[in-house]
């Protein structure tokens, strides 16, 4: 699993946005700027619909008046479902980078497989992130929803 003080790994992400696909980079998101990364097990679902990310809705003024260039939520969903989720949640101020395959959560040890429920998922996280590399991480343990939530991270900045 990924720690703090690692550099995250080069990957290519999926954003669906009014210019169409976009394929970002970890090198893109992260070079050069300070990012609150968070993770959801999946977009709708009842925690990320209702907790996790309104909670970084309503604190993302307070979150970059902190010196955070983005705040950045991710998902293992295609892009399509997490444009889809980010209208319904007005959610201009995150920006949403799918996982489809999986492959970024992979590479920093955080998938969790919930069999056919889902399939790999990612876990529930949250991360600072600044110039690409690690510099707060928490995670969920099982169920719990605490580490990773917006009032978390705030205190973390």
């Amino acid at each position: 699993m990924i720690n703090v003080g690692d550099t995250l790994p080069e990957v290519s992400f999926q954003q669906l946005t009014a210019d169409g696909m976009k394929n970002p980079t970890t090198a893109d998101v992260f070079r050069g700027k300070k990012v609150v990364l968070f993770a959801v097990p999946g977009a709708f679902t009842p925690t990320c619909s209702e907790a996790h990310l309104p909670g970084y809705i309503a604190l993302a003024d307070e979150i970059k008046a902190k010196g955070v260039d983005s705040i950045v939520c991710t998902a293992v969903n295609d892009a399509f479902v997490l444009a889809a989720w980010a209208e319904t949640q007005n959610s201009d101020e995150i920006t949403f980078l799918a996982d489809g395959g999986a492959a970024f959560h992979k590479a920093i040890g955080l998938t969790m497989d919930t069999g056919d429920f889902g399939g790999v998922r990612s876990q529930r996280y949250a991360m600072i992130v600044e110039d690409g590399k690690v510099t707060s991480l928490k995670v969920e343990e099982g169920k719990s929803f605490e580490a990773s939530k917006a009032e978390t991270i705030l205190a973390a900045l």
